[in-house]
């Protein structure tokens, strides 16, 4: 498609991404809130780091050094959700990884071109590929991460459990953690240094993800924010194969900016 249409399909997409975000997330959480037994704040904090986490992702798609900012609110907001219903690993990955890498990410990007305002051609966020030994590295980081992640979730949960409940352990559940927390730091490495092949892994986070909370739902294992946890990363699936197409004519073109970041910046 030429850059007009681009241009007004990534203006529409991105429009129907928060909207929608907002309306599914208005809906599940009033629905929510009628529920007995249901912690308000959790459920509120739950909607709101949602709505922020799909700006935060479609600034990201865009290129526009904002989504740190939105990125730091998703995150805060991610943590203490994940505490509260008790998934510890990614609570410990968002309080200790997520947060600092906000402000690491805004360095990167400010240093690779991007801006607040946007008003120069020079001012574009300057994306780069990975090399074929860099992609070698980051398989077998990626593969050593799991094994490692899924060893010390094990040990925690047999720890927690006892000697005579081990085989009640829920090993699938484990490996699934160990893969979205493996993926998500890998991910956010190649999001802070601008690498296009990032969105290949948000793909897999955001399945990971979904699958994750998808299991939470059906058994009631959240705290009545689950559903508005798998609206979420739902939309981020969405987001993230627009990020790929995007980012995929970036490096195509690197003096060329991205659709949407003029609009984007008024």
């Amino acid at each position: 498609m030429d850059k007009a249409t681009e241009k007004r399909f990534n203006l529409a997409f991105n429009i129907f991404l928060v909207t929608g975000m907002i309306v599914a997330v208005t809906i599940t959480t009033v629905f929510k809130l009628q529920q007995p037994g249901v912690k308000t704040f959790i459920l509120l904090l739950a909607a709101f780091g949602s709505v922020m986490g799909v700006v935060n992702t479609v600034l990201s798609a865009n290129g526009h050094i904002l989504t740190f900012v939105f990125g730091f609110l998703d995150v805060l907001a991610a943590t203490v959700v994940y505490l509260d219903n008790g998934i510890m690993g990614n609570f410990a990955l968002h309080a200790f990884y997520f947060l600092p890498m906000q402000f690491v990410g805004f360095w990167q990007w400010s240093k690779r071109g991007a801006k607040v305002k946007s008003g120069e051609e020079d001012s574009h966020l300057k994306a780069r590929r990975l090399t074929g030994r860099q992609w070698a590295w980051l398989v077998a980081g990626i593969v050593a991460g799991v094994a490692a992640t899924y060893l010390i979730l094990y040990l925690v949960d047999s720890a927690q459990l006892g000697a005579g409940k081990i085989d009640s352990i829920n090993k699938p559940k484990i490996l699934l953690d160990a893969t979205v927390m493996t993926l998500n730091i890998a991910g956010q490495v190649l999001l802070s240094f601008a690498f296009m092949e990032q969105w290949y892994i948000w793909i897999l986070v955001n399945i990971s993800s979904i699958s994750l909370w998808t299991v939470a739902l059906v058994g009631g294992t959240g705290s009545g924010n689950a559903a508005v946890m798998l609206i979420k990363y739902i939309f981020y699936l969405l987001n993230s194969l627009n990020g790929l197409r995007i980012w995929l004519k970036l490096c195509k073109e690197p003096n060329r900016p991205l659709a949407l970041e003029a609009d984007l910046d008024n």
